[in-house]
């Protein structure tokens, strides 16, 4: 599959994390090349009801706030925004500091990131006359060139006039062999939930009487280009108790969906189940169900004429794709195969296709892969019969083509790309045999290099251009040494002549979760592997702040050991990694508390929450974005309950305990001194929801505590959905409320 932004390894349903991804709460995204076009899409999470077994709590006296479309609720919505514009809007920095953000967000020269579709380029481009944006493309050889000569597929704005729907374009998925009949996901205001219609490449049009299927939480996979794997609510209320479907249907041309053919029915505990169609340059093709039994244990199911076979292929495991007939699995852990051959967690095993049909239920693993010393698999690709991997070690990137070899081990060979940097995987050209990498800094504009997979000859197709001046700017990695002795990294940026008197101006940030790694990026940060806060480098650093990225526990940047040290009860880490690195700024002089500000998304929004009850004394700041709070209730709000392999369950008493201990909204205190905090979230996020932000605000103000609250009414979980006026209007107001708490 081709994503239509940054692609690889990346999260589904990730909690802020980017239309699939990451994260609260993410798991890895199957990463599919060129088999169609993806755009990256989270799978849709549902307003869910309490499960049967939920600990019955006593009753919120916010939860009015909950009902996320009530009159009350956007009545009091209104009135917080309103407030929250007064303070910060009328700042006399905020009109300078929006126009320099709207600049960044909006601009014509920004790097159009690529899909690559045979010899095509795909992108979707996004500005302040195309909100929605245009679904573009433009062959591989004028790509290299400006002004490129983009021809328009699909108008989204046009489109959303016509249907008088806010349409986001969340996923492509295209029909081999052809790849010109494609299953378009269309977003209403950018909610999970999706609408699939069938669309014509060659055309450019909507094709008259094909698959169309409303709006749902759902996923397809084209099985030939007349007929479908869908997974969807088929009837009301037959979904998972996290919100999703569980049911996989054949569905051919011309039927009604009431006619189609059920292949595989998993269970209401799963997390999920979706269909995947594999194929790799021999043609081969592959159709599996996955079926989650957890965020993070996946079951496969080979998917034949008449029938479906468990496939013996192990649990705790993520799906990378389909490469000279061998089906491709990164190990989170240890594993044995049938044969008794043992593969260490962190591995690329590769499984031959033609034996998983003859025997689904004996799975024997052949070694692509185990990362030496510090490395960690991050992304992978198939092309031309190769894969290329990123990887990380210590928090730095680097990129490796793998090749089958007749016999013995598979050959590696290192891609000679740019040291001390974020390296990502944005696509690859499967029949072509070619790769897309980005390679991106603190302070290095994103270059993207076209790479052969076969010969490892690089070329730099395109830059990004500089938008802040980092002549000033030196980047620094230090480690902090966590509660239990655990060396946790972080990186600082600042400029040379920072003073060490603990003056400085600081912002810093985490998330800690999911196994996702967290990486410097242009200005800013790479989140989820999509390009967040990249005007941090113009608003923060520029006037002479420092930011500053912690490595904590819980994430992905030293493989999964370094995740599953902060699962459930064991989460306490995360949060004593994060003030561990605070403390150890302060005795570096780098910042002090009073000059200290901090900020997160999502699962980093957790991660904020639980900073500001633990350890209010460490920051003067703190920015909680899109959040989860209530980690007394997360299990019946939105997608919630599919997070429970990472949070815990108030369920199971010792993970109850825990959270209660550490949930946010429940250890708000009437008596202790708070720095002032700005939360903001965004109505139409059905997958954490603007419930939990919206509570902790009511419980500050009902305990006589200052607090900011904006909700964006346009976008979902994702930022980057918001138009620029509305992102560069909210990111103002973020470095209005850090200068305003750090600085004055």
């Amino acid at each position: 599959m081709l994503d239509l932004f940054y692609i690889g390894v990346k999260p589904r349903n990730a909690i802020c994390p980017r239309r699939p991804a990451a994260g609260a709460p993410s798991r890895p995204r199957v990463r599919l090349a060129a088999a169609c076009l993806l755009l990256v899409a989270a799978l849709p999470a549902a307003r869910t009801a309490p499960a049967a077994d939920t600990v019955v709590q006593a009753p919120d006296p916010f939860g009015w706030l909950e009902e996320v479309n009530g009159r009350r609720a956007l009545d009091w919505v209104q009135a917080q925004n309103a407030a929250t514009e007064l303070r910060l809007d009328r700042d006399p920095r905020y009109p300078a500091l929006y126009r320099q953000a709207l600049a960044i967000t909006a601009a014509t020269n920004r790097l159009p990131l690529p899909a690559l579709h045979r010899d095509a380029i795909f992108s979707l481009w996004q500005d302040s006359v195309h909100v929605r944006g245009l679904w573009r493309r433009v062959s591989l050889a004028a790509y290299r060139r400006e002004p490129t000569p983009w021809q328009t597929v699909l108008d989204l704005d046009a489109l959303s006039a016509r249907d008088q729907v806010n349409w986001v374009l969340n996923g492509v998925d295209c029909a081999e062999p052809a790849a010109r009949r494609c299953m378009l996901q269309l977003s209403a205001g950018g909610e999970d939930a999706v609408s699939l219609r069938e669309f014509d490449l060659q055309t450019g049009r909507f094709v008259a009487g094909g698959f169309d299927l409303h709006r749902g939480k759902q996923g397809s996979a084209w099985i030939s280009g007349d007929e479908l794997l869908v997974a969807r609510e088929w009837v009301a209320g037959e979904l998972t108790e996290s919100g999703y479907p569980f049911v996989v249907r054949r569905l051919r041309r011309g039927e009604p969906l009431a006619a189609s053919t059920e292949v595989f029915r998993g269970a209401r505990s799963d997390v999920e189940v979706m269909p995947l169609v594999l194929s790799d340059t021999s043609g081969a093709q592959l159709a599996l169900i996955q079926r989650d039994l957890s965020f993070f244990t996946h079951q496969l199911y080979l998917v034949r004429d008449h029938n479906v076979a468990a496939l013996a292929l192990p649990l705790q495991a993520d799906l990378q794709g389909l490469v000279a007939g061998r089906l491709v699995l990164s190990l989170n852990a240890d594993w044995d195969d049938a044969a008794g051959a043992h593969f260490t967690q962190g591995s690329l095993v590769g499984f031959d296709r033609r034996a998983l049909a003859r025997e689904p239920g004996r799975a024997r693993g052949e070694l692509i892969l185990a990362p030496a010393g510090g490395e960690v698999v991050q992304q992978v690709g198939a092309a031309g019969g190769r894969l290329v991997v990123t990887l990380l070690d210590n928090v730095r990137g680097r990129a490796t083509v793998l090749a089958p070899a007749a016999s013995g081990p598979w050959t590696r060979q290192a891609l000679a790309l740019p040291d001390n940097a974020s390296v990502d995987l944005v696509d690859v050209d499967r029949p072509g045999g070619r790769a897309i990498i980005a390679v991106t800094g603190f302070l290095q504009p994103t270059a993207l290099w076209l790479a052969d997979l076969a010969s490892g000859r690089l070329e730099r197709l395109r830059q990004a251009p500089q938008n802040f001046d980092a002549s000033r700017d030196v980047v620094e990695q230090f480690a902090a040494t966590s509660t239990d002795g655990t060396r946790i990294p972080y990186f600082v940026v600042h400029t040379r002549d920072a003073p060490h008197d603990g003056s400085t101006p600081t912002v810093m940030t985490a998330y800690g979760g999911f196994q996702v790694a967290v990486t410097p990026y242009y200005g800013g940060y790479e989140w989820l592997h999509m390009p967040m806060y990249t005007t941090t480098g113009k608003l923060w650093l520029e006037r002479g702040g420092t930011l500053v990225l912690a490595n904590i526990r819980g994430g992905g940047e030293f493989g999964p050991a370094w995740h599953e040290a902060g699962l459930k009860t064991q989460r306490q880490r995360i949060y004593d990694d994060f003030a561990a690195v605070a403390r150890d700024l302060d005795a570096r002089g780098i910042t002090s508390p009073r000059h200290l500000g901090i900020f997160g998304l999502s699962n980093g929004g957790l991660l904020m929450g639980v900073e500001f009850t633990q350890h209010p004394e460490l920051w003067n700041a703190v920015d909680i974005a899109v959040p989860l709070l209530d980690m007394l209730a997360f299990e019946h709000i939105e997608a919630g309950a599919s997070w429970v392999s990472e949070y815990g369950s108030v369920t199971v008493p010792a993970e109850r305990e825990f959270l209660e201990r550490i949930s946010p909204y429940q250890n708000l205190r009437a008596g202790v001194d708070y720095p002032e905090p700005l939360l903001w979230t965004m109505t139409h996020d059905d997958r954490v929801g603007p419930e939990h932000a919206r509570k902790f605000a009511a419980q500050l103000a009902a305990l006589g505590k200052p607090y900011l609250f904006y909700e964006a009414t346009d976008g979902g979980h994702d930022p980057t959905e918001l138009a620029p006026e509305s992102a560069a209007a909210m990111q103002a107001r973020e470095f209005v409320y850090f200068l305003q708490r750090l600085q004055d």
